[in-house]
């Protein structure tokens, strides 16, 4: 049972949540809705790659692709609202007011372009890791201060490139482990008889 301290702290943890997406709102109607340049770049963000991602993904991989993908998504969202949740990072523009994150990278463009690149390390027989490391270089300290320069992302509280690179890096390995481990059970565990 809850005590009386509990539902009080609750109560008001709500209340400043309730406060705080209100405000989130007003400061998207006023600086990020649909009268900006940089909304309709986050929306072509969103919206291109998956478009591109329905045509020129290789249906034959698509099964192991697109939970490649969606590993990404998942993993890559976690770790950027945990950045933006304590103040590491920020985006000034969004496509929705309702989140902290970046909504066109999290679920379209950044899995989009891990799915392409693992299509075509897949196709041509490469080494993953080392076209990884090399993608995760490009998002981390040339994507990054792209978006930085058009002022569609910020660091803060001393959160550097090289911190958003290790982060792509953690995103690459635990999505390709998680891949490898459902994989490795569709093979080994699959004709086993429970």
């Amino acid at each position: 049972m809850k005590d009386e301290s509990q539902h009080e702290m609750l109560r008001r943890l709500d209340s400043v949540q309730a406060e705080l997406t209100k405000d989130y709102i007003k400061y998207w109607n006023e600086y990020s809705s649909f009268d900006s340049w940089q909304f309709w770049v986050i929306l072509a963000m969103l919206i291109f790659p998956l478009i591109l991602l329905f045509f020129k993904m290789d249906r034959e991989r698509a099964f192991i692709l697109g939970f490649f993908g969606y590993n990404v998504h998942i993993w890559f969202t976690y770790i950027d609202m945990f950045g933006a949740k304590l103040g590491y990072w920020s985006y000034p523009y969004q496509v929705m007011p309702l989140f902290s994150v970046n909504f066109g990278l999290d679920v379209s463009f950044i899995p989009v372009v891990y799915m392409f690149l693992y299509q075509w390390v897949l196709k041509h027989n490469k080494n993953f890791y080392l076209y990884f490391l090399g993608l995760c270089g490009i998002l981390g300290f040339v994507f990054k201060p792209l978006l930085v320069a058009l002022d569609l992302f910020e660091l803060n509280k001393g959160a550097t490139y090289f911190h958003l690179f290790l982060g792509y890096i953690t995103i690459m390995i635990i999505s390709k482990l998680i891949t490898n481990l459902f994989f490795y059970f569709k093979r080994h565990l699959a004709t086993e008889k429970l």
